[in-house]
């Protein structure tokens, strides 16, 4: 008995600690980008693995008038291209603590690409920050999580 009821005592915290793994957010999925100067939701940004590492697109444009919106500032391939489906993260590699850093961060509204960081607010898991920086310079966005039903 007293060897069960010693078992007993290793097994829950494991199976919270395992629940706690699985069942805590990661960065992939949805987030609505909203401008922090002027307050407007601009897009929903759907950000997914591939080959291992961190990429992200715009898979919906939410601001008035912008829904068709090509990038007119956009040099190269980019060029007049729809900013719908742009992707606008490429190859971020995870770092310890779940943040990922990169070095192509695209702004399709200023035709930019930044070196970035991605990481979850630690006091709010259904927010991400996102920081572009050029070089000793920076700026962080707070992008919030899109449930999906």
């Amino acid at each position: 008995m007293k060897g069960r009821k010693m078992r007993n005592n290793w097994i829950y915290p494991l199976c919270f600690l395992f629940c706690q793994i699985t069942c805590s957010q990661t960065v992939f999925g949805k987030w609505k980008t909203i401008d922090d100067r002027n307050g407007v939701e601009k897009a929903i940004i759907e950000i997914y693995k591939e080959d291992g590492m961190l990429h992200a697109k715009v898979v919906k444009i939410l601001e008035e008038g912008k829904k068709g919106a090509l990038c007119t500032k956009c040099d190269g391939e980019k060029k007049n291209k729809p900013i719908l489906g742009m992707k606008i993260m490429d190859d971020f590699e995870e770092h310890k603590d779940g943040v990922y850093k990169g070095d192509s961060l695209f702004d399709p509204e200023q035709a930019m690409t930044f070196r970035g960081k991605v990481w979850l607010d630690e006091d709010n898991e259904n927010r991400l920050k996102v920081r572009g920086y050029l070089a000793f310079l920076h700026r962080t966005q707070t992008w919030h999580r899109v449930e999906e039903n």
